[in-house]
């Protein structure tokens, strides 16, 4: 996915999780040696830290989000935790977006 698609998928999800009350705490936090956080929303007390995924097709979008990527994602927020001094329960999700279709996948572990 190229930067500005990307950048339009995440603009799409930050509205999405904005207008359903989320809080959003963070976006395109990047941790020099781990990677990027998308999104960081907040809601009933629970950090969400969200990787956004496009494509025209939600398979394709689906496999992007591989064990590699979320390794990645858990060392950067680990890495945010420890910045921010936060003692915090979590959750990892993601956003697919696929033709203007928005899903959630909540509670990513591997």
């Amino acid at each position: 996915m190229s930067r500005s698609k990307g950048n339009i998928a995440e603009q799409k999800a930050y509205k999405y999780l904005k207008s359903n009350k989320f809080e959003i705490i963070d976006r395109n936090f990047y941790a020099k040696k781990f990677g990027e956080i998308d999104i960081i929303t907040k809601k009933n007390n629970i950090y969400q830290f969200y990787e956004v995924k496009s494509s025209t097709n939600y398979e394709t979008a689906l496999n992007n989000l591989n064990t590699s990527k979320i390794k990645k994602i858990k060392k950067s927020i680990d890495y945010y935790i420890q910045l921010k001094n936060l003692d915090i329960e979590y959750t990892i999700n993601a956003i697919i977006i696929s033709d203007d279709k928005i899903n959630i996948i909540e509670n990513i572990t591997f």
